[in-house]
């Protein structure tokens, strides 16, 4: 585990920066919490709306197993205690996007309770440094509806589509010391949610976003007064946050002031965060147990139920690529950082290996070498996702056999691929074994056409030749690139080498 050494330079001397952060997550489901409205995202105002949801006179809530199904799911991903019992409490305050005038959630009694998640501080040396992150808890409770204010010029609007769907609530302890301890933990936060499906972690569609809570102290010292940031929206300004946050808060104990604990607000274009409203306290909300709800018992069967139905989690398959697949630290930590990536990759692993009739393991550093660089390369050049990617990995691992059973070298491979992605990205894809049947590009081991290239290229490089014979041996790269060029990268480059060599003797 390791500490952080970051600290904010004032001028009575340094400060250490402590973080927690309080993660809303959409729950994927069908359903609301409470109620049978849908919840897709992007839809018309107030068309995904049920009498529940509008808070209708009469209307009871009724809990959606599979939103339950999701957080427990979610709560065993993250090794959390599990209570079989819990229960729904009313939080009461006013907004005017929540129709009942109070939100349900749990407080006393969640759902789940403690857990931890390990993070990864250096991409390039996933093992080298690593810290666990405290779970407090996670809660299920209902989101609020939304207000519009640009639909007209003196009255604001309210859309309820959002008013019911679940959220769960994933509450850290306050271990991060540093911005990019923050964004490091919210990282691997969305991966688990993604491996496990219970949140698409879309934070530009807001179906997971962040409550920043900031405080600052001399190292060693008690706590200080935190303050809460309001629903920051992507990584990055979870982490511009943090530093923002922290300086101000130097700068106005440094001065002589007070830090007073209140909610604020992120405004990425200034970079700056702004004051909102005091914070309140439990005692304000006036919780008590909803009395429309029983609470949550969960029985052995439901919970072996969930814990089945995981997924093998990033932690684990990065651990397995690397001792399995014999594949880097670095690539095996890269391919595992986002579920759709390992998907794709254990497809291309899987085609590949079927097709070349070896073990996954035999064909894995290649498909993991292509895909990380040329595959991502080209999808950067385009614009593109793997999810949209023009090559699928049915293809990449025709690509991928052509080169391993030398019917194409490395050199021409590129150019294969350049034109899959060209006919890819017109609709209807050639192939690899196509395209190399049809432009000729089939590498040759034709040892007397090569012979001749590699005896003409030493004759017109006699000077060379003595040079290497004198002991320039790094020239021998020139000859074999020489030859690759005129035998325009058609040569099996090992024949080639072999016949250089034979030659110079």
């Amino acid at each position: 585990m390791t500490e952080s050494t970051y600290r904010i330079q004032g001028a009575t001397g340094e400060w250490e920066v402590v973080i927690g952060l309080e993660v809303h997550a959409q729950v994927t489901s069908q359903a609301k919490l409470f109620s049978g409205a849908a919840t897709a995202f992007g839809a018309e105002p107030n068309t995904q709306v049920s009498l529940v949801d509008a808070a209708m006179p009469g209307m009871l809530p009724v809990p959606n197993r599979e939103c339950i199904r999701q957080a427990v799911r979610t709560g065993m991903a993250i090794n959390a205690q599990i209570n079989k019992w819990s229960r729904f409490d009313r939080k009461n305050y006013f907004y005017a996007d929540l129709p009942q005038g109070y939100q349900i959630s749990q407080l006393y009694h969640p759902l789940v309770g403690e857990g931890e998640i390990e993070i990864n501080l250096d991409e390039k040396n996933p093992d080298a440094e690593t810290k666990r992150i405290g779970i407090e808890r996670i809660h299920v409770e209902q989101d609020a509806g939304k207000l519009m204010h640009d639909q007209h010029p003196t009255r604001s609007y309210v859309d309820l589509n959002r008013s019911g769907v679940a959220l769960m609530e994933i509450v850290s302890k306050p271990d991060m010391r540093s911005p990019a301890e923050a964004g490091a933990y919210l990282s691997k936060l969305r991966t688990i949610l993604r491996y496990v499906g219970s949140c698409d972690g879309n934070m530009d569609q807001g179906s997971m976003r962040a409550d920043v809570n900031v405080s600052v102290r001399k190292p060693g010292q008690e706590f200080g007064t935190r303050t809460e940031t309001k629903n920051v929206n992507s990584v990055r300004f979870v982490m511009a946050v943090v530093e923002y946050e922290a300086s101000r808060q130097v700068d106005v104990l440094e001065a002589g002031g007070k830090i007073v604990q209140e909610t604020r607000l992120y405004d990425p274009d200034k970079n700056e965060t702004r004051s909102m409203r005091s914070k309140e306290d439990a005692h304000d909300y006036r919780y008590f147990p909803d009395p429309d709800l029983l609470p949550l018992e969960l029985d052995d069967a439901f919970l072996e139920d969930c814990r089945q139905s995981l997924p093998e989690l990033p932690d684990v398959k990065r651990q397995r690529y690397e001792q399995d697949l014999g594949l880097s630290a670095y690539n095996a930590a890269t391919l595992t950082a986002d579920a759709d990536t390992a998907r794709w990759f254990e497809a291309l692993l899987a085609e590949g290996a079927r097709i070349q009739k070896k073990s996954e393991g035999e064909v894995a550093k290649a498909s993991a070498n292509w895909l990380l660089s040329e595959l991502y390369g080209a999808l950067n050049r385009l614009g593109k996702t793997l999810e949209n990617s023009p090559v699928g990995p049915e293809e990449g691992a025709e690509l991928l056999a052509l080169v391993a059973d030398g019917t194409i070298s490395g050199t021409i491979a590129k150019q294969v691929f350049e034109i899959m992605l060209e006919t890819g990205a017109k609709g209807e894809i050639w192939r690899a074994p196509r395209i190399v049947e049809e432009k000729g590009l089939k590498q040759t081991s034709d040892t007397g056409a090569i012979e001749a290239a590699v005896a003409k290229i030493l004759t017109d490089n006699a000077d060379k030749v003595e040079q290497y014979k004198a002991g320039k041996e790094a020239l021998f790269g020139f000859f074999v690139g020489q030859t690759m060029k005129a035998m325009q990268g058609k040569a099996n480059p090992q024949v080639v080498n072999e016949l250089i060599k034979k030659a110079l003797g």
